[in-house]
């Protein structure tokens, strides 16, 4: 099947359904904001390794979640109860894109990707980092720090349109930090009634926290739905993010 080439003065990507059987539907075209709002709005999702074009995803199946339907263990229970560590939203977006691209994964994310255990996720790379800041500067971009003495040990970033939250990456540096950001969020998001987390690619660690595979023909129908939606724009930490009409 014959992949899409992107013009960059064209912002528009073809309909999902000529992705791929592996989900790749098109080549090229930028990130900038514009683009990365009308590809998630769309299903689509960048990823690609530094030095390469830009690759834009639609898998078939989604994996997803209801942020009601996180799974805690009671092991997980145990650590979110003791308060050993502290989280806050959009403290510190650039130090947890950052370290989502530098951080070995290890543990649990260890569990997802045995063969790269010891590796970072290079494909975070640069033009990655300043296309996501710029979207985080936007207030549709943010970020889940969590702490411990201080220091950041753990978080997650993602894109939040309407009433999806596109979430990108996870790291930790402490056992279960990164799993308490995300239970932070799952909290967040419920008390603003955003009622799914896209979570892309099937894995066993999103798996154990709740998250299930669906057909990408009724993830868009969701999409379609949740994406017209006011989406909460602006500093998700400090009391300013505020709901607006997205139009792109």
């Amino acid at each position: 099947m014959p992949i899409y080439m992107l013009k960059d003065e064209v912002l528009d990507f073809p309909p999902v359904s000529q992705a791929s059987k592996d989900g790749l539907l098109a080549i090229g075209g930028d990130l900038s904001p514009e683009r990365l709002l009308i590809a998630y709005q769309s299903g689509i999702f960048p990823w690609y390794n530094e030095g390469e074009p830009i690759l834009w995803w639609s898998l078939d199946p989604r994996m997803v979640i209801k942020p009601t339907d996180m799974k805690i263990t009671k092991s997980l229970w145990k650590t979110i109860e003791s308060n050993r560590f502290s989280c806050s939203f959009d403290a510190d977006f650039e130090g947890v894109i950052r370290a989502c691209a530098t951080v070995p994964r290890t543990d649990e994310q260890a569990e997802e990707e045995p063969e790269d255990a010891d590796e970072p996720s290079t494909w975070i790379s640069e033009d990655m980092i300043a296309a996501y800041c710029e979207l985080h500067a936007l207030g549709f971009a943010h970020s889940v720090e969590t702490y411990l003495d201080n220091e950041l040990v753990g978080g997650l970033y993602g894109v939040s349109i309407g009433k999806v939250f596109c979430a990108e990456s996870m790291f930790h540096t402490k056992a279960d930090a990164s799993k308490v950001a995300f239970y932070n969020l799952c909290q967040f998001l419920i008390r603003n009634n955003i009622e799914l987390i896209d979570a892309q690619q099937e894995t066993s660690h999103m798996k154990r926290l709740g998250a299930a595979p669906i057909p990408r023909k009724e993830f868009m129908k969701m999409l379609k739905g949740l994406t017209k939606e006011h989406s909460l724009v602006g500093n998700w930490g400090d009391g300013t993010a505020e709901l607006l009409k997205l139009e792109v």
